[in-house]
């Protein structure tokens, strides 16, 4: 099973603190373990602060819109720019034929002007899991599985991610239970 390209969608029992109520996009997912960021968990942080403590500008593209989300435990300090593909290829970019995740302060040169891919998340860290380790969370009933719809990610408010997400399986989460089981 390959889920490179889905929504991770976090069980109510979730009880990590750092996934619990999240939708975490995956990017990457193979033999080897997976990658993605978490797309509704935004910070108190704008991406024109970040632009500027990096030295980065003008930032007259960069409107008070522009947050920065809390992409997962993993390199909590660095950028993830998760963004639509497109003809210009970005530096430090690792893309699955739908999205690309790109970590270079090039892109982050071009949206601040104005010339960055139109449809586009900045997060701060990213989750991973490692060889079996999202298999065997799977298995635990940590997470429902779904294929990703790049409106949720883009176009969706923060807030109704996690429900939207719900919704492509046809899931009211009033009626979800945490407690799994096999027949």
């Amino acid at each position: 099973m390959n889920l490179s390209h889905h929504f991770l969608i976090a069980m109510p029992s979730m009880a990590d603190p750092e996934f619990a109520g999240t939708v975490s996009y995956i990017l990457q997912h193979d033999a080897q373990g997976a990658m993605g960021v978490i797309i509704n968990r935004p910070s108190s942080y704008r991406l024109a602060e970040i632009c500027e403590s990096a030295s980065i500008s003008p930032v007259d593209a960069l409107t008070g819109e522009h947050g920065v989300h809390l992409g997962g435990p993993v390199s909590s300090e660095q950028g993830f720019v998760l963004h639509r593909l497109s003809e210009r290829v970005w530096q430090g970019s690792v893309d699955n034929g739908n999205l690309g995740l790109t970590t270079s302060t090039d892109i982050l040169q071009a949206l601040a002007q104005g010339e960055g891919p139109s449809d586009y998340i900045f997060c701060l860290g990213y989750s991973g899991w490692s060889e079996g380790q999202l298999e065997e969370e799977l298995k635990q009933n940590a997470w429902l599985t779904v294929a990703a719809d790049n409106d949720i990610i883009f176009a969706a408010e923060d807030a109704s991610k996690y429900q939207r997400a719900l919704t492509l399986l046809g899931i009211d989460i009033a009626a979800l239970s945490g407690h799994g089981g096999q027949a």
